[in-house]
């Protein structure tokens, strides 16, 4: 009897064990090649493309270089894990990671404490994200799709603390957030220019940017293009939060943000965030006003959050912008912030709020358009804030003067942009009546595709792009407008 236990227990010990190919730690750069031709190899190629069937662990002293553009394709619940370095850079085209069979999706990457790590031009699909516990991390031009829970729980790609670079990606329907980090970790990641779409597939309370404490750097949210989908009634644009006693400085500017439950959030004391030349607009898809819908949120329990937010276009969300607890804002000022944010049918109930004060604090909101398309009085202004006035225990809004006449310029001739058919095969033409210069398309990952300088008129473009979704982008003077474009 104790024979057959013995022999029972070292089957199970057996049956436990996960294979794994572990580089020997001796300062060697691995390629696909080296690993394939190395004995015990966890590797396969058919002739075009690589499988990896094991674990793969990257040893402190080692590095491994994906230098070409390949395919690998990674099994079921199999985990790439670096202690030293990782480089994926090929010097053409693209690195493709993905799962071997998309419906049985890999584990995904664990990058070490202190792991090196650039990753640029690189496509990873169907796996389980980026857990990044290393602040030497640097994602760009690249595109993460289609991946779930796994190595990384919090987001595609998830920070733990310093100063990564995630810039010029972009993010397609993943499960969780694109970028995230913990409610106990100080993260001051650098977040440019990046393409998120449909991120957050699994509908959980969590926006496409999900982000804690910066600590004493300051966490900079740029240029980014954020759209939601509109099935999804849980996922939020852009959050930035203090819940644990830390410290926030963050920039959020230069982003656009569409179709999300709201569209920036900033939650918490000890923070202090700039909010600038952001395009917020339809982030209803809850439709609950009493639960979210706000352009731009702000909550505090204390009054240690101070926020300045200028040139924003608020548009078309169930609040524009909301204050609530002791959080504060300035809006506009006489002295350093020129105000200008931009409102235009933001409301619910068949009412139309573009600020709601909901704290006892006074706020300062001079130089804005509060009724975007016409001269505004402080009537107007008035009559979409919700202050002191309408509940005598809310603080006061202070906000004349208004004006508008200047603002609404740009964004009216863009508006007014013709270009057609759309999808488009091999000819799009643009009517440009507002004297653009510019049209460039872009494909995802941020790479220029086509650029052409227009005339003014009917311009015609003949364009030979492989099938998918681009970015138009048509730039007159200092703004840039960008539409999707999608090739048939």
């Amino acid at each position: 009897m104790k024979k057959i236990s013995l022999s029972l227990l070292a089957f199970l010990c057996f049956l436990g064990t996960k294979a794994q190919f572990t580089t020997p730690d001796t300062g060697v750069n691995w390629t696909m090649q080296d690993l394939l031709n190395t004995t015990a190899s966890p590797l396969t190629f058919n002739g075009t493309s690589y499988t990896l069937t094991e674990d793969l662990i990257i040893s402190e002293n080692d590095s491994f270089t994906f230098d070409a553009a390949d395919s690998l394709y990674v099994n079921q619940d199999v985990l790439i894990q670096v202690y030293g370095s990782f480089n994926s850079n090929p010097s053409s085209g693209e690195m493709v990671i993905t799962a071997t069979d998309s419906l049985t999706p890999y584990e995904g990457f664990r990058f070490e404490n202190d792991s090196q790590i650039s990753i640029n031009n690189t496509v990873i699909k169907n796996g389980g994200g980026l857990r990044v516990l290393t602040p030497n991390f640097s994602l760009t031009n690249s595109y993460l799709a289609y991946n779930v829970i796994g190595a990384a729980t919090g987001a595609v790609v998830s920070v733990s603390y310093g100063s990564p670079i995630i810039e010029n990606n972009t993010f397609l329907e993943n499960d969780l957030p694109a970028v995230a980090s913990g409610a106990n970790q100080e993260v001051s990641v650098i977040i440019n220019g990046n393409y998120l779409e449909g991120n957050g597939q699994s509908n959980q309370n969590r926006p496409q940017i999900n982000m804690g404490p910066s600590g004493i750097d300051t966490l900079k949210i740029t240029q980014n293009t954020i759209i939601g989908d509109p099935t999804l009634d849980l996922v939020g644009g852009i959050a930035v939060a203090n819940l644990t006693g830390g410290e926030i400085r963050s920039i959020i500017d230069n982003n656009t943000i569409t179709n999300n439950r709201y569209g920036i959030t900033v939650v918490g004391g000890n923070s202090f965030a700039y909010i600038r030349n952001n395009v917020i607009e339809n982030n209803d898809t809850q439709g609950a006003p009493n639960l979210g819908g706000s352009g731009i949120s702000l909550n505090s329990s204390s009054n240690t959050q101070e926020v300045v937010a200028t040139n924003n276009e608020i548009r078309g969300n169930l609040w524009g912008i909301t204050v609530i607890g002791e959080a504060s804002v300035n809006l506009g000022d006489n002295e350093d912030n020129p105000g200008g944010n931009v409102f235009a049918n933001n409301g619910n109930s068949g009412n139309t709020y573009a600020l709601y004060n909901n704290t006892p604090n006074t706020i300062t909101a001079l130089h804005n358009c509060w009724i975007e398309g016409q001269a505004n009085t402080l009537a107007d202004a008035e009559s979409v804030i919700f202050h002191q006035a309408d509940d005598n225990s809310l603080g006061e809004v202070l906000y004349d003067p208004v004006g508008c006449e200047s603002l609404a310029v740009n964004e009216q001739e863009f508006e007014q942009i013709s270009f057609y058919p759309n999808p488009v095969q091999q000819q799009l033409f643009i009517n440009n009546e507002q004297l653009l210069e510019e049209v460039r398309i872009v494909d995802l990952t941020g790479k220029e595709v086509f650029s052409k300088t227009l005339q003014e008129g009917q311009n015609q473009l003949e364009i030979s792009l492989a099938s998918g979704i681009y970015l138009l982008q048509f730039k007159k003077e200092n703004a840039i407008k960008t539409e999707k474009l999608i090739v048939e």
